[in-house]
């Protein structure tokens, strides 16, 4: 059961493992768009983000709905909210951490001055 488990969630992070998609998800918590309107706010041709939109759907972590000619998208969890936020947080924690490093590299190689 353990290894299905962890199977999935590799698969899971492998379908957030793309710029666009993630750019797609931040825009999708602010609540549901179309096709058109994500296309719009990403500034991307719409093939491009319908194959990206297709890789979030089939792995179920996006819905999809038909209203007329527009197809809607939505988050299909929450929670996928918190997940980025937890990976914004962890990317700020190691952008923190590599800085703090580079500043003491930079004053370990300054000169003293007396």
């Amino acid at each position: 059961m353990s290894m299905e488990r962890q199977q999935f969630e590799a698969e899971f992070f492998k379908a957030l493992s793309h710029p666009l998609r993630i750019k797609m998800l931040e825009l999708l918590a602010d609540g549901e768009k179309s096709v058109t309107e994500l296309q719009s706010l990403i500034g991307s041709e719409g093939s491009a983000v319908s194959q990206q939109l297709a890789v979030l759907r089939a792995k179920s972590i996006v819905d999809a709905r038909k209203e007329g000619t527009r197809v809607i998208y939505a988050l299909r969890d929450p929670a996928i909210v918190d997940l980025l936020l937890v990976a914004r947080k962890l990317f700020n924690n190691h952008l923190i951490n590599t800085i703090s490093i580079l500043n003491r590299f930079g004053d370990e190689a300054a000169p003293n001055s007396k």
